[in-house]
């Protein structure tokens, strides 16, 4: 198994980016597929991205395809999320979990995010 721990949020515009990084406090994620999933205040946790563990393949949500890409490199047990051209609806508590095969689900072992915030 392997424990997650996000970092990188934080507060900017509307057009702004922001790097979020997920990395392995515990274990590694080499193996892993890795996803990002968001949760905004009174809704679910949605799919944002995922990567698969070879790197190889990657999956976007459709409203932020364009605008994020994710990216691994396993030798450092990191994961990160690029975000740019932010928008106010891309507010959100941002979490990294490992995946299923199917990579928009989560195996659930959640952390305790990085928020970020994207001011009009």
């Amino acid at each position: 198994q392997v424990q997650l721990v996000e970092s990188g949020g934080g507060s900017v515009q509307a057009g702004g980016s922001l790097r979020l990084s997920c990395a392995a406090s515990w274990g590694t994620l080499s193996s892993y597929n890795i996803g990002w999933f968001r949760q905004a205040g009174g809704k679910s946790r949605e799919f944002v991205a995922a990567i698969h563990w070879s790197g190889d393949s990657t999956d976007y949500a459709e409203d932020v395809k364009g605008r994020f890409t994710i990216s691994r490199d396993n030798a450092k047990n990191t994961v990160w999320l690029q975000m740019n051209g932010l928008k106010p609806e891309d507010t959100a508590v941002y979490y990294c979990s490992a995946t299923r095969t199917a990579m928009t689900i989560p195996l659930g072992s959640w952390g305790q995010g990085t928020q970020v915030t994207v001011s009009s």
